[in-house]
């Protein structure tokens, strides 16, 4: 998972698709490389069990195996912790590449690009597009994340389809935003386990996609309820849109 933006979701996004590959009975390993502010384990519930972390696997201070701390819910997911009183600078790119060469042996993974529909988010989403197709990375798909309806139907927020035509790569979730996330979250109980969450359910369809099943992309907007003032415009034939420009 990765993005140029900051904040648009990586490590939701990565405790969710994660737990629900792994209740799909994939072995899935997860690791947090934010160095110095670590909380993909706080996410999983997982901060109490830390005892190894990413930068004391590259330093030779534990084994691999010591460092893999399973989760409590799914049984065949893993995770890697950052360093927290560590900086970015004691990991190597060349040291990472070797960690996950190592993992591929076990764990299947590819590149999840993760952006909400913002013009700074998509802008910086398309130059990490670039970089990682500099790396040879080709399998890229894109998480469009915290998409909010109302906001989109208003003209206030970039529709799913624009942010696909100006990244050109292709989606594997549309991901709505959701109150439930922030409990879940509070709970270190990723919000797949949550049947009344909209963004869980998405997630765990993401993880079907990842997993080769033809679902097709619910677009939020097809989901979410609609206000009365947009049955009244609608009934009197306003484009709800185009109307918010004026």
């Amino acid at each position: 998972m990765t993005s140029g933006k900051g904040g648009v979701g990586k490590t939701t996004a990565t405790a969710n698709v994660g737990t629900a590959l792994a209740l799909r009975s994939n072995r899935v390993a997860v690791i947090d490389t934010d160095i110095g502010l670590r909380n993909l384990d706080v996410v999983m519930g997982l901060e109490n069990r830390i005892v190894y972390d990413l930068v004391d696997i590259v330093e030779g201070r534990c084994r691999l195996e010591q460092a893999l701390i399973r989760d409590k819910h799914a049984g065949e997911l893993y995770l890697i912790a950052a360093a927290q009183t560590r900086d970015k600078d004691c990991i190597t790119t060349q040291q990472l590449v070797g960690l996950c060469e190592r993992l591929e042996d076990d764990f299947d993974y590819e590149a999840l690009v993760v952006t909400t529909p913002e013009v700074s988010a998509i802008r910086d989403a398309d130059r990490v597009i670039g970089l990682l197709q500099a790396a040879e990375i080709r399998d890229i798909r894109l998480i469009i994340n915290r998409i909010k309806p109302e906001m989109v139907r208003q003209g206030n927020m970039m529709d799913a389809s624009d942010v696909l035509e100006m990244l050109a790569v292709d989606a594997v979730g549309l991901v709505p935003s959701d109150d439930r996330v922030i409990t879940s979250t509070n709970s270190g109980t990723p919000v797949v386990y949550d049947g009344q969450s909209a963004s869980g359910r998405e997630f765990v369809r993401i993880a079907a996609r990842i997993d080769g099943e033809h679902i097709p992309l619910i677009d939020p907007l097809d989901e979410a309820p609609t206000s009365i003032m947009d049955k009244v415009r609608n009934i009197m034939g306003i484009n709800r849109k185009a109307s918010a420009h004026v």
